[in-house]
């Protein structure tokens, strides 16, 4: 009887972790599914590109997948049952469930509005696709000279905010951020911000809060209004509510709890990758949600559960990051280092030569999640046993 692996979720962490266990373990021993909402593989770190005209080739998983021996299910997951061993899907011949052995939770994270005033109604967001396209036909219908409003500092806002600068230099647009401008990169980085800023004609409101937004306006906790044709928000990520609802053992923000292997601490045939893990790195510091994050756990997911049905030795490889990629438009860039635990370094990487890395990291990761059985050798080996469900994960306390 083979074991009935089900992976939830085809973002980078959920087809790069099925892709991995394809290569690891045989056919005949092992079913893989991969259950998505999407028939594609959506690249959600060029989002800001979509919404601002560039066009993304298409991925279908069907086609990635073809030949590997993982089963792809277009499904929306509605509900987890941890101790039942169940997953419940909707698709469009109704609604069914999906038994499993071994369950690899990848469902990742969506925008939140934090309870800021009329951010639902009024504001546009890129987490996924549909809101990239809607924001893409809002500025295609603006005329020239209409304010443009982007809210948040972060990774996401810099990038879009700078994106849309640049395609559209005929706009007004603006950036506000909670915190001060590029805070957290090294002095370096900070100046090349605010140098690709100010030569894109962004005006940057800092260490301002956006307390209100509404059809034709933000609102900041000083007072300021600015005017804006378009809002767009790029804060206020959080992961998807069904692993609140099941009795895993989760985080107040609704993340799982795993050890070093993604192993849940709770429910030893669950492991979580990506945004949906609540997994420690250097410092005892939790890791980000991002791409960065996303590709190492579901490496260490995979190998832990290839090694666990056949007999293997389970790695616990420590994760660390390396240097936060930042795209500044199309010709201009920032890769700032950061220590182990994602403190900015002096070292940085800027202009024209950044802005080619990042391309060549994102080309990168699209490739090896479009190959999923390429680029490593396959040694699939047979499963020895049917590991109990009643085992103690690795680093948990019994």
């Amino acid at each position: 009887m083979q074991h009935r692996i089900v992976v939830l979720g085809a973002g980078y962490a959920g087809a790069i972790a099925a892709g991995r266990l394809a290569k690891r373990l045989r056919r005949e021993d092992v079913s893989v599914t991969l259950v998505n909402a999407e028939p594609d593989f959506v690249e959600r770190v060029r989002m800001h590109q979509l919404a601002t005209g560039h066009d993304l080739p298409p991925r279908p998983l069907a086609e990635m997948f073809e030949g590997t021996g993982v089963d792809i299910r277009v499904a929306r997951v509605t509900a987890v049952d941890a101790d039942r061993k169940t997953v419940t899907v909707t698709t469009a011949d109704g609604p069914g469930e999906l038994p499993y052995d071994t369950l690899v939770y990848a469902l990742g994270s969506h925008w939140d509005d934090q309870g800021v005033p009329g951010a639902a109604e009024h504001a546009y967001e890129l987490a996924g696709r549909a809101g990239a396209l809607r924001l893409r036909d809002r500025l295609a219908a603006l005329e020239a000279g209409r304010p443009v409003v982007v809210v948040g500092g972060g990774l996401t806002g810099l990038e879009t905010v700078t994106e849309i600068a640049e395609t559209r230099p005929d706009l007004d647009v603006t950036l506000v951020t909670s915190t001060g401008l590029g805070d957290w990169l090294s002095e370096k980085g900070r100046r090349h911000l605010k140098d690709v800023l100010g030569r894109l004609g962004v005006t940057v409101h800092e260490n301002a809060a956006v307390v209100a937004v509404e059809a034709d306006l933000v609102l900041t906790d000083d007072g300021t209004v600015l005017p804006s044709a378009a809002t767009v928000c790029t804060t206020g990520f959080t992961v998807h509510p069904i692993a609140r609802a099941t009795t895993l053992e989760v985080t107040d923000t609704g993340r799982i709890v795993v050890d070093g292997t993604m192993r849940s601490v709770s429910h030893p045939d669950v492991y979580a990758v990506g945004d949906a893990a609540h997994a420690m790195g250097p410092g005892d510091k939790p890791l980000r949600m991002s791409r960065a994050s996303a590709t190492p756990t579901a490496w260490q997911a995979a190998d832990a559960i290839a090694a666990r049905l056949t007999g293997g030795k389970q790695k616990d490889a420590p994760l660390r990051y390396f240097n936060q990629c930042v795209s500044l438009g199309r010709k201009d860039g920032l890769i700032q280092y950061v220590t182990a635990d994602d403190r900015a370094v002096p070292r940085a990487l800027t202009g024209r030569v950044a802005a080619v890395y990042k391309e060549l990291i994102c080309k990168g990761a699209a490739w090896s999640v479009s190959h999923p059985t390429l680029g490593m050798p396959t040694r699939r080996r047979p499963v020895v046993e049917q590991p109990s469900s009643d085992a103690v994960p690795a680093g948990a306390a019994a």
